[in-house]
């Protein structure tokens, strides 16, 4: 089902205050994102500890859940958009009042390890947005991306901007709530108060730098978890850096094959290499928002808007 909270609109003047709760990022990574969201009229702010580091860590678990949570309470609040993944944002699920949260209606916005807190807040009824953060801008991106994201942001629809169309694995289409993210992080909240739950659901998987055979490992546990299997439609992004890496002792096969492998006999319909996630051309979708995934055009549609 569509999730039943819904952020507003962001209007110019808004304030967009940026948090780190998972890994450290350094002020000039963040430059270019901070300025396209300027560039949009917003007023973008830092969570106190926004730019802590700790190993591999923004910070104690302590400070970086008091930023994120601080920036859902304060009424003056817009958007509370992640720095970057990287590392740590499961750690701060226990330490946060996640019904506050969700119920703030707050837009929340990230991709990557904030995958964890994506599933905890649409699960609580909040539907977000998986979307590039400031440090994804701190490279070139196609022109659409930049406009994919701050359609979103306005609230108009983040897919109509030119997003390009991506390939038939098994033809049909279907419709469900978007859910999804990581692939590894998909895998890591099984089990938990906030697993992913495939049900008539379109969705999303993608991940990075993954050994070949951990990608098969981890679908492998969807499969035997009896989750992916459950889909309305599977939208598969990129396996970035997967095709680079493998252990030689055991041998490899390219992402796309392993794919095929475990998703094709579902008949469930599936594309692969939808633009979003850790590659260079990155959409930004809205969770928890009924969608159409035609997988013979290898389109999304909206079928609401992500806004109230």
């Amino acid at each position: 089902m569509p999730l039943s909270i819904k952020p507003r609109p962001l209007r110019a003047g808004d304030e967009v205050r940026i948090v780190s709760p998972a890994s450290a990022v350094e002020p000039d990574k963040v430059a270019a994102g901070v300025a396209l969201l300027e560039s949009a009229g917003y007023r973008v702010t830092f969570g106190q500890h926004a730019f802590a580091r700790d190993g591999y860590l923004a910070g104690p678990d302590e400070h970086r859940a008091a930023n994120l949570q601080e920036a859902f309470d304060d009424p003056a609040v817009a958007a509370v958009v992640c720095s970057r993944g990287g590392y740590g944002c499961a750690r701060l699920l226990r330490l946060l009042d996640l019904d506050r949260m969700a119920a703030s209606s707050t837009f929340f916005v990230g991709f990557s390890d904030v995958t964890s807190l994506h599933l905890a807040l649409n699960r609580r009824g909040l539907a977000t947005l998986h979307a590039p953060m400031p440090l994804s801008f701190s490279v070139e991106r196609p022109e659409w991306v930049k406009a994919s994201f701050l359609a979103a942001l306005r609230g108009d629809d983040p897919v109509a901007v030119g997003v390009p169309a991506a390939e038939t694995l098994v033809p049909g289409s279907g419709e469900g709530a978007l859910t999804g993210g990581c692939l590894c992080l998909l895998c890591d909240s099984l089990g938990t108060p906030d697993a992913l739950d495939c049900e008539g659901r379109v969705v999303l998987i993608e991940d990075v730098d993954e050994n070949p055979h951990r990608v098969d490992a981890m679908l492998t546990h969807l499969l035997n978890a009896g989750q992916i299997q459950r889909a309305a439609g599977i939208v598969v992004g990129e396996m970035t850096g997967t095709d680079t890496r493998s252990d030689p002792s055991i041998g490899s096969w390219p992402w796309r094959r392993i794919v095929a492998d475990r998703l094709q006999p579902l008949g469930v319909p599936t594309v692969v290499g939808y633009p979003f996630g850790h590659c260079r051309a990155m959409a930004s979708l809205p969770l928890g928002v009924r969608v159409r995934l035609d997988a013979d055009l290898g389109t999304l549609t909206l079928l609401e808007p992500l806004c109230a």
